[in-house]
Order: structure tokens, then C-alpha cells, then sequence
């Protein structure tokens, strides 16, 4: 029932406040460790609003994208409710004349466009502490490939907290933060999500 009023006030441009915390991102992220056992990145025919692709399998998006829609948000809706009135401020890399509801949401760029019209970007740090348990991080891995995850509240022994993501093995809770460039970091926990 939720989620049906969150779409019918998303349609009708109605403002939607929905508090999303730290700890239920990360709670909702580390539950789909052992439970999404592969990345398939596969285009899909999605349900709108709350449409996912199978649980067993999945992209990196695919984390965040539950991770925040168990805290009450739809990604999917969200980003195609602001394409569809901002669709220049996305970026056009997908050849695509107007938003896709069954795409969109599941791209790195378009998610970060988004975090970043919404206010919720943060310095890019390379210091472990600067990062939250609950932050969103996107990472360049070269080549035009992109990543995103979700800080985690563990950390290594030397105090780099892990991230959950799904780089190619399903998802997983692993040092990655430094790994690669990061490019993006979002904090969209203990504020009301527009």
C-alpha cells in the first residue's frame, strides 16, 4: 500500500518526504549478500512503479536501488519523474530521445545526476573517515565503466570501512573503496528524501 501511495503522489507532482537512514541502508544492502549470486546486466521489461529485475542476479545499481527502496524511496520512479521534466540535465550517452523506466534508474551516470540535483553530494575524500556507514559511492573504473556501492558500519583493521556492492560475483561486502577513482559521494541517510 506504501509503495502505491508513494506512486500516486509521484505522479500527480506531489513533493514525497521520506526519511531514509544509515543503518537501514546498510541493514538492506548486506541482505542481499548470499541472497544476489550474479551480475547480469541484461535490459529488462521492469513493473513501474517498483519494478525489479530477479533478486538472484543483478548490476551494481541494483544494490543501491533496493537498499534505498526498502527505506521507502523509488529510484525507479524517482529518476523517471525528474527525466521526465529535466531529461537534458541527464546525460545522453544511451542514444535514448526520451526516459526509459525500465533503464534509467539502473545506470551509474543517470544515478548520480540525480543524488547531485537532489543536494546530496559530499567532498570526494581520500580519507576513511569522511565516509559513513549508508553513503553512496561511485567509482570510475576506467575505460568509461562505472561503479557504484554502499558504505558499510565495518570496516578493515586499518579503518577503511567496506562497501556493498556487486561487481561482477553478486553481492558482496569488501575493501573496495580505494581501490579505484572515485568520482561520486552521495549522503542520502538521516535526510528526508525528496
Amino acid at each position: 500500500m506504501r509503495s502505491l501511495l508513494f506512486a500516486f503522489l509521484i505522479f500527480h507532482g506531489v513533493a514525497v518526504q521520506t526519511a531514509v537512514f544509515a543503518q537501514g541502508l546498510v541493514q538492506s544492502a548486506r541482505e542481499q549478500v548470499g541472497v544476489t549470486l550474479a551480475y547480469d546486466p541484461a535490459y529488462r521489461v521492469l513493473a513501474f512503479p517498483g519494478g525489479d529485475v530477479p533478486l538472484a542476479v543483478g548490476v551494481c545499481t541494483d544494490v543501491v536501488i533496493r537498499a534505498v527502496r526498502a527505506q521507502g524511496l523509488d529510484l525507479q520512479a524517482a529518476v523517471n519523474q525528474d527525466m521526465r521534466r529535466n531529461f537534458s540535465a541527464y546525460p545522453q550517452s544511451w542514444g535514448l530521445k526520451r526516459p526509459d523506466s525500465n533503464i534509467d534508474h539502473r545506470r551509474v551516470p543517470n544515478l548520480m545526476t540525480w543524488f547531485s540535483r537532489q543536494g546530496y553530494s559530499r567532498p570526494i575524500s581520500q580519507k576513511p573517515a569522511d565516509y559513513d556507514p549508508g553513503d553512496v559511492v561511485t567509482w570510475s573504473l576506467g575505460r568509461g565503466l562505472t561503479h557504484i556501492g554502499i558504505v558499510s558500519d565495518r570496516r578493515t583493521w586499518s579503518g577503511v570501512p567496506l562497501i556493498i556492492h556487486n561487481i561482477g560475483a553478486g553481492t558482496q561486502e569488501e575493501d573496495l573503496l580505494f581501490r579505484y577513482s572515485i568520482i561520486g559521494h552521495y549522503r542520502l541517510a538521516n535526510v528526508a528524501a525528496k
